[in-house]
């Protein structure tokens, strides 16, 4: 097969979709692979690409037209939708539940759309969404932090306070990978961590993993918006495997908490949980709606791309082999994870939660191929 790999052109957004040991295996394995000049420059040079055995190719235009199968980080932007072609395969994150311009894109070239975040694995888990999870999680509490600082129009206030003064209070929304991190750096700092989440054995778990460090709320709109108004610091971390995020958070619970408290809504990538929230980039990351700021960047773990280039390859190249050497067809045939993540095939709609976002109709993979 011949894989490519585009520079990622979405703003600020650093990270590779194959690093150079990825590039090796799949030439040891008979493939070729088309890599974009600079394609990895802030971690990984050309240099080291071509010792891997990879072609480097000028522009982005020659690598999309000629690799049968195109391997990225993030969803094409509009930039990018005069490269999608017939029976091209594109494999990376795609969160089509909030872009249907994007899904029509895909639709009218018959694209073969395999998105991260849907594929499942023996244990009915996301391990390609995990890894960006477990750093975007991370992330929004320093980011959080950050924020909380005047300068950047937050409260003044220090997420782990110091003897004499009482620390912040963060709530999380979502008990799933990025909340549990989160989780993880409040507590490390010394905040007043709040989690909320819709299963009360997830709850029960999360006390456990804690140690009881955690207050644990059962999430309804009573106790979110109680929780949210006492809070210095924000976090949404709502999932909804390939469909759009609920609003959980209204505007009038934004309007009732603390001036210069701030949001970091990391679900905003699939719609954001947050009702006032509304997708930014990192040259413009932050607003501020009723005093309160908002922060709510699509690729946050861009902003540490050399960390986060590993931690997603490391998850997905398995599967970029596997396509590779079986065949598309056959992969989705055999494989009950990688079907899992066609979301668009043959200009339909197969992935249920994306079509219900977008009310357009929806068919099984199975009966394509």
């Amino acid at each position: 097969m011949i894989i490519g790999v585009p520079k990622e052109v979405k703003d600020h957004e650093s990270r590779v979709g194959i690093v150079p040991s990825g590039i090796k295996a799949l030439v040891d394995a008979g493939h070729k692979v088309l890599v974009e000049s600079k394609a990895g420059e802030l971690s990984m040079p050309d240099e080291d690409y071509k010792q891997a055995g990879a072609t480097i190719l000028a522009s982005a235009s020659e690598v999309w037209s000629k690799a049968e199968m195109v391997v990225k980080v993030k969803e094409p932007v509009a930039t990018e939708f005069g490269h999608l072609r017939d029976n091209l395969v594109l494999f990376t994150y795609l969160h089509l539940a909030p872009l249907p311009e994007l899904t029509s894109a895909l639709l009218s070239k018959n694209v073969t759309g395999i998105a991260y975040e849907t594929i499942r694995d023996a244990q009915g888990t996301l391990p390609l969404l995990t890894p960006m999870s477990e750093v975007a999680g991370r992330m929004s509490v320093q980011v959080g932090a950050a924020y909380l600082e005047k300068e950047r129009g937050g409260r003044g206030v220090l997420l782990g306070g110091v003897p004499g003064v009482p620390p912040a209070q963060v709530c999380i929304i979502g008990g799933g990978i990025v909340g549990t991190n989160a989780a993880k750096m409040a507590l490390g700092m010394g905040a007043i961590v709040t989690l909320i989440d819709l299963n009360l054995n997830r709850l029960r778990e999360l006390d456990d993993i804690f140690g009881g460090r955690v207050y644990t709320l059962a999430s309804n709109s009573y106790s979110i918006a109680k929780a949210t108004r006492h809070a210095d610091l924000v976090i949404g971390g709502v999932l909804i495997p390939g469909a759009a995020a609920p609003k959980l958070v209204t505007k009038a619970m934004v309007a009732d908490m603390k001036p210069g408290a701030v949001i970091v809504d990391v679900a905003i990538d699939q719609g954001g949980c947050i009702e006032t929230a509304h997708a930014t980039t990192h040259s413009n990351p932050a607003y501020v709606v009723n005093g309160v700021v908002h922060y709510c960047v699509t690729n946050m773990p861009a902003a540490v791309p050399h960390t986060s280039t590993l931690a997603l390859t490391n998850a997905t190249f398995p599967y970029v082999m596997k396509l590779a050497q079986r065949g598309v067809n056959a992969a989705i045939k055999s494989d009950d994870g990688i079907r899992e993540g066609v979301n668009t095939f043959r200009g339909q709609v197969t992935y249920a939660a994306v079509a219900q976002s977008q009310g357009k109709p929806s068919k099984e993979v199975m009966t394509l191929v």
